[in-house]
């Protein structure tokens, strides 16, 4: 029998963040089921969860709880359900992003105060929110994962208020990480993905562009595909990464290392 290498056989996982078969959290789904784990669906609202019914396997379809991540009261109703129903939980992913993209591409400060402020709380604030209700019911080495971007620091301007947002959410983590360290081993990472195909990323003006410059970016001239940023996620949560904390591990297939890419050049400069 071959060697389970990354130890998640029989471990219980909460994925928050499924919504249809593009989601990175469906995706580390798939993985963590692979590998023995019990996974445990939380979803924002009764639609998504008849949606994500059927796409899950019979075995999976009574382990679906919905919470809207908006709602202190809501977080607060499904640690009790999740304690009644599971105890320990040894790992947590965050695939949480939220940002209203309605109006089309505005320039940074044009950001309407509401709409920041709301994507702060669910997409960075959450974070916060759900580790703290569920601290104990955490394994003393569990494993909380979120995902972010690929770079923070770069101004798409497509992609517009997320960015600040994702830096904000990967900020968090470090300090969630020292925290939780008074009193436990839990550990706190980010994988913070270059451009994937989700549905997501859909509603973002300008995404299939800007995804189609990835792919000629990327040193192997293929996209980044989920499955890849699902696999270090379930790393992430298993035993196999005990010694990583308070990361960021950036999955953008090596994009980052060839903006001025010399056929990307001459195409732009012999026009």
């Amino acid at each position: 029998m071959a060697e389970d290498f990354l130890q998640l056989a029989g471990k219980r996982i909460l994925l928050f963040g499924v919504a249809n078969r593009k989601s990175v959290a469906y995706h580390v789904a798939q993985v963590c089921t692979a590998a023995g784990a019990h996974c445990i669906y939380l979803v924002k609202d009764r639609a998504v969860a008849e949606s994500v019914l059927g796409i899950l396997p019979e075995s999976s379809r009574n382990h679906i709880f919905v919470c809207d991540l908006e709602r202190e009261a809501e977080i607060q109703q499904l640690r009790e359900q999740v304690a009644g129903r599971y105890g320990t939980i040894h790992g947590l992913v965050h695939s949480v992003a939220m940002a209203d993209y309605s109006a089309g591409r505005r320039p940074f400060h044009e950001t309407p105060r509401g709409a920041f402020l709301r994507t702060m709380d669910i997409s960075c604030y959450s974070l916060v929110a759900i580790s703290r209700e569920f601290k104990d019911l955490f394994d003393p080495d569990a494993s909380v994962v979120t995902i972010s971007i690929s770079t923070t620091r770069m101004a798409a301007e497509n992609y517009g208020y997320m960015a600040p947002v994702k830096a904000a959410l990967e900020s968090s983590l470090v300090f969630l990480a020292k925290s939780f360290s008074r009193f436990s081993r839990v550990r706190f990472n980010a994988v913070a993905a270059g451009l994937l195909k989700t549905s997501a990323s859909a509603g973002i003006p300008g995404y299939v562009d800007a995804y189609l410059f990835a792919e000629q970016v990327i040193p192997r001239k293929k996209a980044l595909q989920t499955e890849e940023v699902a696999h270090v996620v379930a790393f992430l949560l298993s035993p196999r990464s005990s010694g990583i904390n308070a990361q960021r591990i950036v999955v953008d297939a090596g994009m980052s290392i060839n903006y001025f890419d010399e056929e990307i050049i001459r195409r732009v400069v012999s026009t």
